[in-house]
């Protein structure tokens, strides 16, 4: 199954926040962390992950600095700051009230299948 790219954009802010909320981290790290949580079925590209990371920057959500570990490359690691909590507490109630209703609609309904001729059955 793929995930529609809807729900992938909509979701990639409160996914990356709550990410950082753990622990500061850095790009590939990030990219490794949401397949993982999804089970593989989120996979990120870096095209979509930098620009997110660097708009969050500009918000004032996230921020960033060079760090060395011995006999490794830098890596930019990005960090929650306070506002990006704020942020991210917003987005988790919107979430909560988005999740709630499409388990109340979903709750009693029979399962969607589709129609060999196109339609819903």
């Amino acid at each position: 199954m793929k995930v529609a790219k809807d729900l992938v954009a909509a979701s990639a802010t409160p996914m990356v926040l709550g990410i950082l909320a753990e622990a500061d981290s850095y790009g590939y790290a990030i990219l490794r962390r949401i397949n993982e949580l999804s089970g593989g079925q989120l996979d990120w590209t870096e095209g979509l992950l930098y620009p997110l990371l660097h708009r969050l920057e500009r918000l004032g959500h996230v921020e960033s600095s060079w760090q060395s570990v011995a006999g490794e490359r830098r890596r930019k690691y990005y960090r929650i700051t306070r506002t990006g909590l704020a942020e991210l507490a917003e987005q988790r109630r919107q979430w909560d009230t988005v999740v709630a209703a499409l388990k109340e609609v979903w709750h009693d309904s029979r399962p969607v299948v589709a129609d060999p001729l196109g339609g819903l059955a």
